[in-house]
């Protein structure tokens, strides 16, 4: 009895691990294609980067979102942000977004859901922000949309159909001292977690600049450790 349960453990994890190969498995099918990503981030990823017509969630961070925005921004992607007026234009500038590029619905209201689908229409990359629960008709109307027109979707906060759910952890500033110097740069943790289950897979990654003096990055980032 002892032996059997010391092996449900390790068959557990066995089964988790084979999930994960058949999930990065069917994320690279010749029917889904990779967007460009940050490589610290893109080695956490189910499949190993962004996927067009999937959609990721992201745990309330605007850095990490941006992050996210950047090397598919950098690469000629047009990308929009919707329901997140606090999305800061110059702030997105530093991290490489292009802004000639960059649609922004900030106030969409009760049409949120609509907008989002509507500007799936047209470009690579979304971002949302739902103001309340859709409904499973809903999701699944915009998950099949996603998939026609080859769209990612990042969504601040949960979503039935994500992918993986991405994080910011920790987060540490350097450059400044007792009372004075100036801001430098920031190193943060990303966690992915992915819907298959799994071990959450971490990175760091050094940022340059702050929010109010953005440091140039297309991707932006170093990478420190994963």
């Amino acid at each position: 009895m002892s032996n059997l349960a010391l092996a449900l453990p390790a068959r557990d994890e066995q089964v988790r691990e084979l999930q994960e190969r058949i999930r990065q498995l069917q994320s690279t099918r010749l029917d889904t294609r990779a967007l460009p990503t940050h490589p610290a981030i893109a080695r956490l990823l189910p499949g190993g980067a962004l996927r067009e017509g999937a959609t990721y969630s992201v745990d309330r961070s605007l850095t990490l979102l941006m992050l996210l925005l950047a090397a598919p921004s950098a690469a000629g992607a047009w990308c929009g942000v919707v329901g997140v007026p606090e999305f800061g234009i110059e702030a997105a500038a530093g991290f490489g977004i292009d802004l000639e590029r960059l649609v922004l619905v900030p106030h969409p209201g009760d049409q949120w859901l609509a907008a989002t689908a509507a500007i799936a229409d047209a470009l690579g990359v979304i971002v949302t922000r739902p103001p309340r629960q859709a409904s499973e008709a809903s999701v699944a109307r915009l998950s099949a949309r996603l998939r026609k027109r080859g769209a990612t979707m990042l969504v601040l906060g949960t979503w039935p159909q994500s992918e993986a759910m991405l994080s910011l952890t920790e987060s540490a500033w350097t450059g400044i001292g007792d009372g004075h110097g100036n801001l430098q740069s920031r190193e943060v943790t990303v966690t992915v977690t992915s819907r298959m289950g799994g071990r959450p897979r971490s990175a760091r990654i050094r940022l340059s600049g702050t929010a109010a003096q953005p440091g140039p990055a297309a991707p932006p980032g170093s990478i420190l450790s994963a």
